[in-house]
Formats: structure tokens, C-alpha cells, sequence
């Protein structure tokens, strides 16, 4: 449960990550072509999953998207409606969403499934897929493992504990779930990044 800690570092980690996307033009320039994606099809809302404080919900909406927010932490949620009162953002849990089936042709989970425990995340992406649209996208970020053996290895995260993947091993989990990798990066830290750990974004579409 991510929601009593998030809610006690709230201020402190939306300060932090204000900018969190001003030093990284390969990430921004992925979210312009899941952006680009979205808009070829379907009109329709996309979904910012684990949206935290609300910024990339807004440059979701910069760059044409009809977005909105969900986290499971009412104090990150208080402070999104806060910087942008234009959007709307709810309280709600990744692995129940109050949601229709296939209600919104997008979804980002930007490094919101990293405290998911792995026996538990099958049922969190089946439920994205749940609320995907057919034809629409999904695009998911978190970290790599660095053991080529392993499924996936835990660590010590700043707020409670996290998990990264085997890259081959999450596009499997994701077809499982009825979405089908169209492309995948892996990139390096950043020199200032507290973790050292390669960041993987996975685009996934729904058949």
C-alpha cells in the first residue's frame, strides 16, 4: 500500500520533481509520439496513471490530449487539483479503477507500477487493459533490472520498496494483459540521478 507513505512525502516530492522532465528530451520526445499516436485514433480521454502531482498530466494536455489524473494518494491528488484546477484529477487505486471498460484510448503509468509486488501486477495491468480502448495505446515507464537471469529484483526505494524488470519479461506480462509492445527504449541515467538505474518505457497497443 503506496498511499500513507506518498501522502507523508507529498510537498517535499512534488518540489522535487517539478522539472522532472526538462533534462529528458528522449523521454519528452516518447511522450510526444504516445501523444501523436493517441490523436491518430479515437477522440477520447487518456488516463495519467499514478499521476502524482499533476505535471505530466498537464504537458499530456500541452500536447493535445484530453488527460486527467488518478493516485492512490489524496495528498498528491490535493496538490494536482492545486497547480492545475483545469484538470481533473481522483483518488483511486491502479488495481480497481473506477472506471468503465474501455472508457479512455490512452494510458501513462509513469513509474507508477514500481511498488506493485510482483504477484500482484499481473492483476494491475489486466486492469489497465481492462480500461484501454481496442486501438488504444499505453505507455508504461520503470527501471531495468541489471541481472540477466532475474524476472525482476527488488530495492530500497526513498518511500517504500520497489521492484525493476526484466525488460523481455515485462513485454511478456503486457501481452498477457491484451496489449502488444510496438516499440521499447532503454536509456541510461543521468549522471545527477540518485539511482543508476536504466529506465525502460515500454508503448504497448491494444488489439
Amino acid at each position: 500500500m503506496t498511499q500513507s507513505p506518498y501522502d507523508a512525502v507529498a510537498v517535499r516530492y512534488a518540489e522535487q520533481f517539478r522539472d522532472s522532465l526538462r533534462d529528458r528530451p528522449l523521454e519528452r520526445a516518447l511522450l510526444g509520439a504516445f501523444a501523436e499516436l493517441v490523436r491518430a485514433g479515437d477522440a477520447g480521454e487518456v488516463l495519467d496513471l499514478g499521476c502524482g502531482p499533476g505535471y505530466v498530466t498537464a504537458h499530456l494536455r500541452e500536447l493535445g490530449l484530453n488527460a486527467f489524473g488518478v493516485d492512490a494518494s489524496s495528498a498528491m491528488i490535493g496538490l494536482a487539483r492545486e497547480a492545475c484546477p483545469e484538470l481533473r484529477f481522483e483518488v483511486g487505486s491502479m488495481a480497481a479503477l473506477d472506471l468503465e471498460d474501455s472508457s479512455v484510448v490512452g494510458v501513462l503509468a509513469r513509474y507508477s507500477v514500481i511498488h506493485t509486488p510482483p504477484e500482484d501486477l499481473p492483476a494491475v495491468l489486466a486492469e489497465i487493459g481492462r480500461v484501454l480502448a481496442p486501438g488504444g495505446h499505453l505507455l508504461i515507464s520503470l527501471f531495468a533490472t541489471d541481472d540477466p537471469g532475474a524476472t525482476w529484483q527488488d530495492y530500497d526505494h526513498t518511500v517504500t520498496t520497489a521492484y525493476r524488470w526484466s525488460p523481455d519479461h515485462f513485454a511478456g506480462l503486457l501481452r498477457e494483459a491484451g496489449t502488444a509492445e510496438v516499440a521499447r527504449t532503454l536509456c541510461e541515467p543521468l549522471p545527477t540521478d540518485r539511482r543508476q538505474f536504466q529506465e525502460l518505457q515500454l508503448l504497448a497497443r491494444k488489439g
